[in-house]
């Protein structure tokens, strides 16, 4: 059986944060490989404006090449923030943050599948550093 984190940490816990603002974080990362194919969409000429209207919000010019401009610039906004907060978690073990926290895996798929070069503990630091920078980051 797989380990299940806990979304809420004891408040002296050094990364500590509530647990519905974890779950909020969590959510918006699991968007990432959705962002991805949508800013790689953007760049064929057959895509409808449909596909990226979801991404902007509040009224955008008539000029369907601004708003693929705005999209393009908002999921570059999104993707390098989840990215740079990865690498801040951890330089060394940031592409399995990434992938567990954007693909929703645990640890033992990291392991068993990926070869994670670490233990669970220092792992689990990590990822929850991971969410607390991502906390302070998306204020």
């Amino acid at each position: 059986m797989a380990t299940v984190i806990r979304p809420e940490l004891s408040i002296k816990n050094k990364y500590h944060i509530d647990k519905h603002r974890h779950y909020e974080l969590k959510h918006f990362c699991l968007q990432y490989p959705k962002w991805k194919k949508t800013y790689m969409e953007l760049d064929s000429p057959n895509i409808s404006t449909s596909s990226f209207e979801s991404i902007s919000s509040g009224n955008l010019p008539g000029d369907p090449t601004a708003r693929r401009a705005i999209a393009k610039a908002q999921l570059t906004e999104r993707i390098e923030m989840v990215e740079k907060v990865a690498r801040e978690a951890d330089n060394y073990l940031w592409q399995y943050i990434l992938k567990a926290v954007t693909e929703n895996l645990s640890y033992t798929y990291l392991k068993t599948r990926l070869n994670i070069p670490c233990g669970k503990d220092m792992y689990y630091d990590r990822y929850r550093k991971f969410f607390w920078l991502l906390n302070t980051a998306r204020k």
